[in-house]
């Protein structure tokens, strides 16, 4: 890998900053709030911070990098878009617990439901991801979908997976200063009490993990390469599997372009062949 040294200080950065997150969202909710229950109150409540920054952020975040983790190149392609599968799916889990948690603690307190714009980004990103996960599966984990088909869809996979990452971000941001907000008043927010600083250090951590996530994601140089990418995934024959480095815009497979590229180059040996016999007779 090509800047194997800074990949791996953003690598260790990025996960540090995840477990710290989830660190202290249950540092959070068991010294300032009243723990985790589930009995329609607010330790109930409490749920939601904690599952969204683990599972909707901080594993949907491991989900994003796991292609890019360069000791993985050498395992199946088919093995890595399971794990990157399992993983979104269980951060979809968590997500929806967490809106279950927040809806029955809404209800059983007689407070209104999806009145903020945290809970309309919130509602709808969950939506979005689940959608993105059903599609991903379809076209990318079973063997339906044809390799053009595959090669069209993925830089719009990517590109709204790293759009509702960042969505995912922006919208707990939103969630934890409305937590905030609500939350203290004797001392107000404004006064900057010690839950407000340690919450306000714990919303820049995640800021900080998800723009790591996506610098390492979108850094060319720290793609799976496209020896390790394209294998075929039946032992007993079948097609070569498509990924986002076997697409191009000429529209060849990697097949097709080894062979216009062996043809080219005989071609060139070629014409530098009559070349060296047209300049040997000039100089007879």
């Amino acid at each position: 890998m090509e800047g194997y040294k800074r990949f791996l200080f953003f690598l260790v950065t990025s996960l540090l900053l995840g477990f710290l997150s989830v660190l202290f969202s249950l540092v959070w909710v068991f010294h300032w709030r009243e723990g985790l229950s589930w009995d329609g109150g607010a330790a109930e409540f409490n749920w939601h911070p904690v599952l969204i920054i683990t599972g909707f952020i901080f594993i949907q975040g491991i989900a994003i990098i796991v292609y890019r983790l360069p000791w993985t190149w050498k395992c199946s392609k088919l093995l890595m878009k399971c794990i990157h599968a399992g993983l979104h799916l269980t951060a979809l889990v968590l997500a929806v617990v967490s809106l279950v948690a927040v809806f029955d603690f809404h209800n059983a307190k007689n407070i209104p439901n999806m009145y903020s714009l945290h809970s309309w980004i919130g509602l709808t990103v969950v939506i979005l991801f689940a959608l993105q996960l059903v599609l991903g599966f379809s076209v990318y984990l079973l063997p339906f979908a044809p390799d053009s088909l595959r090669a069209a869809l993925m830089p719009i996979h990517v590109y709204s997976g790293l759009l509702i990452f960042g969505t995912v971000i922006a919208t707990a941001l939103l969630g934890i200063t409305e937590k905030l907000i609500f939350a203290l008043k004797t001392p107000s927010y404004s006064t900057s009490p010690p839950e407000a600083i340690f919450v306000n250090t714990l919303g820049v951590f995640i800021l900080v993990f998800g723009a790591l996530v996506i610098w390492m994601t979108t850094q060319p140089a720290w793609k799976r390469p496209q020896s390790q990418s394209v294998k075929a995934l039946h032992p007993n024959g079948g097609s070569p599997d498509v990924t986002e480095e076997s697409s191009t815009a000429t529209g060849y497979s990697n097949t097709d372009k080894s062979d216009v590229e062996m043809n080219s180059e005989a071609a060139a040996r070629k014409r530098n062949l009559k070349l060296d016999e047209a300049g040997q007779r000039s100089t007879m």
